[in-house]
C-alpha cells in the first residue's frame, strides 16, 4: 500500500482551528475592550487637571477665569467678549484637541460653577456622549 502524501489541511483541521480562534477571541476581547475604556477615563481625568492648571494661570493673568460664553476657547484665543482680560497671555493650550475627550466630545464648562464654588465646573460626557448620565468624569465629583 503506497503511502500518501499529505499536502492540505481537511476540512475538519481547518473548522477545529475557527472554533479555537472564536473561543480565544471571545475571551480576549472583552478584556482588551475593558482596558481600552479605563484608559480613555484616565485619559479624560488627566486631560480635565490640565484644564484646571491652564485656567489657573488664565485666572493669574486675567484676575477671573473665562465666562461660560468665553468657554474654554479663551485658554487659546484671547476673548473678544465682556470680560475681556486685559493680561491676557496666552496661548494657555497648544492646540484646540486639548478641549476633546477622548471619545471626541468637547468639554464642557460653566463658570461660574453649579458644583465648584471657587472655580468652574469642567466635564466630559463620558463614553455615551450624553451629559448628565452616571458615566460623566468631572472635576467636582471623587470616586
Amino acid at each position: 500500500m503506497a503511502r500518501r502524501d499529505r499536502r492540505a489541511f481537511t476540512l475538519l483541521e481547518v473548522l477545529l482551528v475557527l472554533v479555537i480562534i472564536g473561543l480565544l477571541a471571545g475571551i480576549v476581547a472583552p478584556q482588551f475592550f475593558g482596558i481600552q475604556r479605563h484608559q480613555e477615563v484616565n485619559t479624560a481625568k488627566a486631560q480635565i487637571e490640565l484644564l484646571e492648571s491652564a485656567l489657573d494661570y488664565y485666572r493669574l493673568n486675567a484676575g477671573t477665569y473665562p465666562t461660560t460664553e468665553q468657554g474654554l476657547q479663551a485658554l487659546i484665543t484671547q476673548p473678544t467678549t465682556e470680560p475681556i482680560p486685559k493680561n491676557w497671555a496666552g496661548p494657555y493650550l497648544e492646540t484646540n484637541k486639548a478641549l476633546v475627550d477622548p471619545w471626541g466630545t468637547p468639554y464642557f464648562y460653566q463658570y461660574p460653577g453649579q458644583h465648584n464654588q471657587d472655580k468652574p465646573d469642567i466635564w466630559s460626557a463620558g463614553p455615551d456622549r450624553q451629559s448628565g448620565t452616571e458615566d460623566d468624569i468631572t472635576n467636582w465629583q471623587s470616586e
